[in-house]
């Protein structure tokens, strides 16, 4: 007998037991498999590392306890972690990918293999740190060469796979030779590989190494052979000129790079720089530096710098200035003397003192003194006007120039007296009275026949009536034209006037008075002056009179004619004519006449002549009738209800035309709303207070012998609409509910229907009620109605302009078309608590006709005589939950069905059934779970039973045991929590433990066994125990105190230390710490104690750290770099950056002050939320200081002055244009496109600008503007063309200068034809070769090819020839001998193909055949 106590897993096995005796032996097996969780999985692999993934695999364990393994369980551990975490519970394969690893971290796997038995033991890894090789190397280059080394460099991968780059190998290859040698290894990102063979050709390649391996090579992209590199000298400038003040130092720097090492050389201005104490040169391997101490005005000059070598030589030039007070001013030129200014030009000094001219200060004196006095001290140009100067006194001036630097010494005029060299103009000529009226009078005269000598400047005019002897002036100012509008007459005076002319020199004669004029205004001529008839000898007239008779009547009128083409005007009246028609009769049949009416007042004023009648044939004439109306008329005319309709018509025929009215083919005869009023030329239909039946077509019909003429106006009558079409059908009739159905009214009233209106009523009432008021279909359901009543139903249209007409439908009697259910069948309880039972039941055998709409269920006490509703609303479905029933309570129920017409009959009550509940044991808990652990305790916790057996669970037990060992322990009988703390435990033992529900009914079964848990010390990672409240920032007030508290937990007790960049915090802070919280505090915080505060627990289970943020809320510091960025006659601009320091909160704004100069209060000038501020209000001339302050929540900050006074005046800055940004100062633009150009532009005042094309200026038009801003000049080219390419010069100019440039305009396009005409030479019989000349215009870009075509003279066919000829010369060969040809060419660039050029015809045969003919002529003579 073969006995294993306390049997493992690892008694699993086949046991053999053997007799043996002396006849021999036999053996038998017996195969044991013991029941236990598996063991631990074999060959644990990590596969495949990866940036941020793991890949693991592993065998199945050697034992499966006894049961097939349902999955396995992967976890994982940081390396800085003590705990393992789960990363999958749930693996049914042997291989698992772990993923988002953080990349670089270090960690730990393991499997643990599962069966229903439980979890088996753990296969671990080593540690793993997440990571791959890394990428290749980025580009490699060759930095140098020589004739035994060379020195590359490479730049750093994209990713370094997760692991720090360790190194870089550079291996080589010879040419010819397939391995690679390893040649250098660094860790640098540059190698230099020595040792090779000159003139051997050689290829690279550099790989990045990790911890994890090496990365693909990245190869030089081309061999390199190994010689000496040499390299003709280049210079690279730095900057063309350089500036100096004088006095200050300056050094030039101009680096090089040429090999061999060159020799260097300097001069100045053409000879050698000659090196002195202030003047020395220092060259190194790479650059040359010129140092200059002390500069003045002798190191003004261009400087050449030399570089040579073996290669070659290269040189370059760099301007020096430096920056002084120029030299004066010379030539003073007298321009122009007169009697109080004199003008003055001078020429710019010669020196300017390296920079521009700013401006001139011009000086004068009275030569009787020595006192001189400053005209201007701004003069931008070299010329002025000297102004105010007293006539007969002697003068003289001197000017100075001044830069930026200092002003020059000054240079003197010659004396010179201010006088006049003329004297006061004639008297004006022509003068008269060229139009009159009654409130004003036009007077015009001519120049004087004189002008003294000066040109006149203006006029002074003067009037008076003739009953008067006063002149009185009539011009306020100088007339400067030669004429004036006289007003502010009186009506009907006469009046004279009379002119002086006025020069430089003063006011000369005045001229004779002219006649006198009245103030009256003319009379008009007659208007609309139309012909109503003409015979053979006669014309009938008719006019209206003038608008404006002249202020009197008019008298009569005056009839004119003449012959055409060449008669004079006759008049045809011979009486006074007041009528405004007449009859013009003895004219000749057959000839042409115009006439025209002349109107006479009683002033005897005669108008001018009427407008003419033109051409009239005096002859029998007979003319069609013809109608004229508005525009407005011949469009819908639409008129609302209650309005007038009014159409107004002109006509015309001859003889004159009979006329009629109709409407929709009736015509219209005068009625008392309708009236019609005609004239000769007039008639007028009036419809007043129109109606829904004045819509309609309007037609005027006239009639005479020449012909009929009709013309029609449509007119729309907007009014309430028509009753809507019938009939109004009921639909869906119920008891309580229908449908009514109706068409659209046929007439809208001219306007959208909005909506109906619908209202019902019942047979036996006379009032209406209102269904719906605001219908937009033409359907709707009437609801509520009372069942057997009679309704009748009826609906009206609205429209914008009211409600329309109504609708009724017939008599309708409210009925159902069906009847109530059967009652359902086979009620039964199903399911029975104490306090709840649930009832089923079958549908009724019939709904009555109307689907079933739900249930109603009732109930009833076994001793109870009433029944009462279960449900408040229908039931739907065929089962009800019927609760709060009293325990012990017996109980039947029935079901009534319910459809549109009502409820059914009650079903057959079901069976009593009593109101109480099963009851069973309970469930046991889950699995509890292990909490805490100390030496001698175990703290659990699990969740309540899943069922609690029809009774309260009302406590659990807790039982357990060692793993050694069989015997159970109770821990506690009875405990109502769901948490129990087992003590008296053996340290160091292991021990699981189980979980039994209790209700009355008895105790469950126990619960899973806990995970195997040692009695030991627990160890927890420590974490803090913080709201998200917490973790945001805390503001605390400069002088305040602050204390930071962190609570926190873990086990052992966690270590903790606090911590702040820069500041001991054991020093500055108090710092409290107990088993759960720790606290800091600070006394009377500053701005230095802002910042992030790091708290750090740690212990053996790990470490953790949290940073908590203050802010110190302080005024901020000053404002940094304070300066003048602007200054007008009145205004000064100044800027400044924001503070180092804001005091822990934002500068809400900046307060600016000034002080003038001389004063001692500081004046408030504004506040502002931005780093600039312009002040204004200043006085011109005065000096300034600026000062600002910043301003937070916490205060103001300490000032920031300007330490220079500022100037308040006009700053003169010349225009500057900049074109740097425009390579070679052209811009593109494509044929048809728009260009917009923006060039930088600077000069104070603002520049005039003005552009030319082709020495032509150019105006702004609508395909081509510009325009000028404080920064830039705009210009706009629309729809450009080939003609717009060209150099556009742009001039500049305000009073600090003229500045010049240029832009060149490319239109992208296709180039022009080649230019010809095209050479043909070179003639055989079967080639011709070509020439002909680039096209004048390239169209922007390259020609890149030509075309050439050919043909046959005979024919009208091109044949391409090629398309891709490079040059302007071409011999086309394979052509038919005898045979004339002509050739076509075309220019291609890249952006099109251009028109074509034609040769001369050209014969193809032998090139001497006519000189051999001619040979053979004579030799024969």
């Amino acid at each position: 007998m073969l006995v294993i106590e306390n049997v493992d897993r690892f008694d699993t096995g086949k046991y053999v037991v053997t007799l043996e005796n002396l006849s021999g032996s036999k053996s038998a097996f017996i195969n044991v498999r013991v029941l236990d969780s598996p063991s631990a999985p074999t060959n644990l692999e990590v596969k495949d590392v990866k940036r941020n993934s793991v890949s693991l695999s592993w065998e199945p364990p050697l034992i499966d306890g006894g049961a097939k393994i349902s999955h396995y369980i992967v976890e994982k551990r940081e390396q800085k972690r003590m705990a393992f975490t789960s990363v999958c519970t749930n693996c049914v394969r042997n291989s698992y990918i772990v993923s988002d690893l953080q990349e670089g971290g270090r960690y730990y796997f393991r499997v643990l293999a599962v069966n229903e038995l439980g979890v088996g033991l753990p296969a671990s890894t080593d540690q793993v740190k997440v990571s791959e090789a890394p990428l290749p190397p980025g580009k490699v280059v060759v930095e140098d060469i020589t004739r035994h080394s060379v020195t590359l460099s490479w730049e750093k991968p994209d990713h370094d796979g997760g692991s720090k780059i360790t190194s870089y190998i550079v291996e080589m290859q010879p040419k010819g030779e397939d391995k690679w040698t390893l040649c250098s290894q660094a860790k640098a990102l540059e190698a230099t590989i020595i040792g090779l063979t000159t003139g051997e050709e050689y290829s690279f390649r550099v790989t990045a190494v990790n911890d994890k391996g090496k990365s693909d090579a990245k190869p030089l992209a081309v061999p390199v052979v190994v010689k000496d590199i040499t390299m003709e000298p280049n210079i690279n400038l730095l900057f063309n000129t350089y500036s100096v003040k004088a006095g200050d130092d300056l050094k030039i720097d101009v680096p090089f790079k040429a090999r061999p090492q060159p020799e260097v050389s300097w001069k100045k201005d053409g000879h050698v720089l000659k090196q002195t104490t202030r003047v020395n040169v220092v060259t190194s391997k790479t650059s040359s530096k010129v140092i200059i101490k002390d500069a003045n005005k002798e190191d003004v000059g261009k400087y050449e710098i030399s570089v040579t070598n073996a290669i070659g030589t290269k040189t370059a030039e760099v301007s020096v200035v430096v920056l002084e007070k120029p030299g004066p001013p010379s030539n003073i030129k007298l321009e122009e003397v007169s009697a109080d200014f004199i003008s003055l030009s001078w020429d710019a000094p010669i020196y300017d003192g390296g920079c521009q001219i700013n401006n001139y200060v011009v000086e004068k004196r009275d030569t009787t003194t020595t006192t001189w006095q400053i005209v201007s001290a701004t003069v931008a140009r070299t010329s002025i006007k000297v102004t105010r100067l007293t006539q007969g006194i002697e003068y003289q001036f001197r000017i100075a120039a001044e830069n930026r630097y200092g002003k020059s010494s000054a240079i003197d005029s010659a004396p010179v007296v201010a006088q006049y060299p003329f004297e006061p103009p004639g008297p004006p000529t022509k003068l008269h009275v060229v139009h009159a009226t009654k409130t004003g009078m036009l007077v015009s005269w001519g120049k004087p026949a004189s002008d003294g000598g000066s040109p006149v400047i203006g006029y002074h005019i003067e009037c008076k009536d003739q009953s008067s002897i006063l002149w009185t002036k009539v011009n306020r100012g100088l007339l400067t034209e030669n004429q004036f509008k006289m007003t502010g007459i009186e009506e009907g005076l006469l009046y004279h006037f009379r002119v002086y002319a006025e020069n430089i020199a003063g006011i000369g004669p005045c001229t004779k008075p002219c006649d006198p004029v009245a103030a009256r205004d003319p009379c008009e001529p007659p208007r609309n002056l139309r012909v109503t008839n003409i015979t053979r000898n006669s014309v009938s007239l008719f006019w209206n009179g003038p608008e404006y008779d002249g202020g009197v009547k008019i008298t009569g009128y005056i009839v004119e004619h003449r012959e055409l083409p060449d008669g004079r005007w006759l008049k045809c009246n011979f009486a006074n004519l007041q009528d405004t028609y007449f009859d013009v009769t003895g004219l000749t049949e057959d000839v042409q006449y115009e006439f025209h009416i002349i109107a006479k007042n009683s002033a005897e004023q005669l108008s001018v002549p009427s407008e003419s009648t033109g051409p009239i044939t005096v002859k029998d004439d007979v003319d069609p009738p013809a109608i004229i109306m508005e525009d407005k008329l011949r469009q819908l005319m639409v008129i609302k209800a209650g309005e007038t309709i009014k159409i107004d018509a002109e006509i015309t025929g001859r003889p004159l035309p009979v006329i009629s009215w109709s409407k929709d083919g009736k015509e219209i005869e005068a009625k008392a709303r309708c009236e019609i009023t005609s004239t000769n030329f007039t008639t007028t239909l009036t419809v007043t207070d129109a109606i829904r039946k004045d819509s309609g077509q309007y037609v005027l019909t006239l009639h005479n012998v020449a012909g009929t003429r009709s013309m029609a106006v449509n007119c729309k009558v907007l009014d309430r609409p028509g009753p809507a079409s019938g009939p109004l059908v009921v639909s869906g009739l119920t008891a309580e509910k229908c449908t009514l159905t109706w068409g659209p009214p046929q007439e809208n009233g001219g306007a959208e229907i909005m909506h109906y209106i619908v209202e019902k009523r019942e047979t036996s009432r006379l009032a209406w009620t209102l269904v719906y008021g605001d219908m937009k279909a033409t359907t709707c359901k009437v609801t509520k109605l009372l069942k057997g009543n009679e309704y009748i139903f009826r609906v009206r249209g609205v429209n914008k302009y009211g409600d329309g007409e109504p609708l009724e439908s017939e008599p309708e009697k409210a009925m159902d078309p069906f009847t109530v259910p059967a009652a359902p069948t086979n009620v039964q309880v199903t399911a029975v608590t104490s306090d709840a039972m649930t009832i089923c039941w079958e549908r009724p055998v019939s709904d009555g006709g109307s689907s079933i709409s739900g249930y109603v269920i009732e109930k009833r006490e076994k001793t109870g005589l009433r029944w009462c509703r279960v449900n408040k609303k229908p039931v739907y479905d065929l089962r009800v939950k019927a609760s709060h029933l009293r325990e012990g309570c017996e109980y039947e129920y029935r079901v009534f069905a319910e459809n549109a017409a009502g409820l059914s009959k009650p079903s057959t009550p079901c069976p009593l059934t009593k109101a109480e509940d099963p009851q069973f044991l309970p469930s046991p808990p889950a699995k509890p779970k292990i909490i805490d652990s100390t030496k001698t305790t175990v703290t659990l916790s699990w969740n309540k039973p899943l069922f609690d057996g029809g009774a309260p669970v009302t406590g659990y037990r807790v039982e357990y045991r060692k793993t050694s060992d069989d015997e159970w322990f109770i821990a506690v009988q009875n405990t109502k929590t769901t948490e129990f703390t087992v003590v008296g435990l053996t340290p160091g033992a292991e021990y699981v433990f189980v979980v039994k529900s209790i209700n009355k009914i008895g105790i469950s079964e126990p619960s899973p066994e806990t995970d195997k848990q040692i009695a030991r010390e627990r160890q927890e990672e420590p974490v803090f125990d913080i709201s998200n409240e917490m973790r945001k920032t805390l503001i605390v007030k400069d002088g305040s105190s602050f204390t930071l508290k962190v609570p926190f937990r873990g086990k052992p007790i966690p270590n903790v230390t606090w911590a702040k960049p820069d500041i001991d915090l054991r020093v500055r802070a108090v710092i409290d710490t107990t088993d759960t919280f720790t606290s800091i505090t600070l006394e009377k915080a500053t701005r230095s104690d802002s910042g992030k505060y790091t708290v750090t627990l740690s212990s053996v289970a790990g470490t953790s750290s949290l940073t908590l943020n203050v802010r110190v809320l302080d005024s901020p510091g000053p404002p940094s770099r304070l300066g003048v960025t602007d200054v007008t006659k009145e205004s000064v601009s100044i800027a400044w950056e924001k503070p180092e320091q804001d005091g822990g909160s934002r500068v809400t704004g900046y307060i600016v002050e000034a002080l003038e100069k001389g004063q001692e209060k500081w004046v408030k000038c504004g506040a502002t939320k931005f780093t600039h501020l312009t002040v204004s209000g200043l006085r011109e001339n005065a000096e300034y200081f600026f000062r600002v302050r910043a301003e937070n929540h916490a205060g103001l900050s300490d000032v920031k002055e300007t330490i220079i006074p500022v100037i308040v005046k006009d700053q003169l800055e010349p225009p500057e244009i900049n074109m740097k940004d425009f390579a070679h100062n052209t811009v593109y633009v494509k044929a048809g496109s728009t260009l917009k150009c923006e060039i930088p532009l600077t000069g104070r005042p603002l520049p005039k600008v003005s552009l030319s094309k082709d020495n032509m200026p150019l105006k702004s038009t609508m395909r081509f503007n510009y325009d000028v801003t404080p920064d830039s000049i705009k210009i706009v080219l629309r729809e450009s063309i080939a003609a717009d390419t060209g150099r556009y010069d742009v001039t500049a100019s305000n009073s600090g200068g003229t500045t010049k440039s240029y832009v060149n305009i490319v239109v992208l396009d296709r180039p022009s034809a080649p230019l010809g005409p095209v050479e043909l030479y070179d003639v055989t019989e079967d080639s011709v070769s070509l020439m002909w000349l680039p096209p004048a215009y390239e169209g922007g870009s390259p020609i890149t090819n030509y075309i050439i075509q050919k043909r046959e003279t005979t024919t009208a066919n091109w044949i391409d020839v090629s398309s891709a000829v490079a040059r302007c010369t071409m011999r086309i060969m394979k052509l038919t001998t005898g045979l004339e040809y002509q050739f076509r060419i075309r220019a291609e660039n890249r952006y099109g193909i251009s028109d074509h050029i034609d040769s001369p015809p050209v014969a193809v045969k032998l090139p001497y055949s006519k000189k051999f003919y001619k040979y053979r002529s004579m030799f024969s003579l």
